[in-house]
């Protein structure tokens, strides 16, 4: 059964950037895309990057490995859009971001 974990503040994540958490057991990147923060597993599908230390522009973050890239709204691959990498639900409360995972 899924749940909601807290996961960090949303000063720790400021707008344009990612940082990689824990959510349980689970290695999630957490993206702040102008204030909305948005969620997928961290650990990239080609050759297990960090995907929380990738470079975001806009909606893109790119992984700092291979340079793969996905759009952290929907998990999509930009160049390949039949690879679609794991995304989890996040919210806001109280100043502090959960991931559903």
């Amino acid at each position: 059964m899924a749940e909601w974990v807290r996961v960090a503040s949303i000063h720790d994540v400021p707008a344009g950037s990612a940082k990689e958490v824990m959510a349980g057991e689970r290695v999630v990147a957490l993206f702040n895309v102008d204030g909305q923060f948005h969620a997928m597993d961290g650990v990239c599908p080609h050759a297990g990057g960090p995907l929380g230390e990738g470079i975001v522009s806009g909606t893109t973050v790119t992984c700092p490995w291979h340079g793969w890239q996905f759009d952290v709204t929907s998990g999509k691959h930009c160049l390949n859009q039949r690879i679609t990498h794991t995304t989890y639900p996040a919210k806001v409360e109280n100043d502090e971001v959960f991931v559903e995972v």
